[in-house]
């Protein structure tokens, strides 16, 4: 298992769950930016840079996932590709997609888009709360716990 996160976007305090994890449980982290990002000396963690084009880390992120791996991200489309390839992923909100939920996630956010495209108020998400970072934490302690029983 690796922990790939689409991290141009990924909140402070989510990465420093992240590089915690990683330096507790040994499992590779790698973040995928645009433009290099400081993270802690470890050889469990690492940055990957792509280029400044729409996607291009989503795009990376795609070619390299394999089966079994997690994927960190908020971005639903790329959510989906992650689980068609047979990895897991999880929005830095805690919420864990799934192949049973994906296809309704991915309904609401077209919604959601179509709503904004017609000049209709729908409003940002919240600002992360503690609630959402515990509900991250735990999926992800969760994840960590039965591939360590696994191997």
């Amino acid at each position: 298992m690796k922990i790939w996160v689409d991290a141009d976007a990924c909140p402070v305090v989510i990465k420093e769950i992240l590089f915690r994890a990683a330096e507790r449980t040994g499992v590779r982290l790698t973040l995928v930016a645009n433009q290099y990002l400081r993270v802690p000396s470890s050889e469990h963690i690492s940055v990957q840079v792509v280029g400044s084009e729409l996607d291009a880390a989503d795009e990376e992120i795609v070619r390299l996932v394999e089966a079994g791996d997690l994927v960190v991200t908020s971005d639903i489309p790329l959510a989906a590709e992650v689980i068609e390839k047979g990895g897991r992923a999880l929005s830095p909100r805690g919420e864990l997609y799934s192949p049973e939920n994906i296809g309704a996630i991915l309904n609401m956010r077209d919604f959601m888009h179509t709503l904004r495209a017609s000049d209709v108020e729908a409003g940002g998400p919240p600002a992360l709360s503690q609630s959402d970072r515990n509900e991250f934490a735990n999926h992800l302690n969760s994840m960590l716990s039965k591939f360590q029983q696994d191997l």
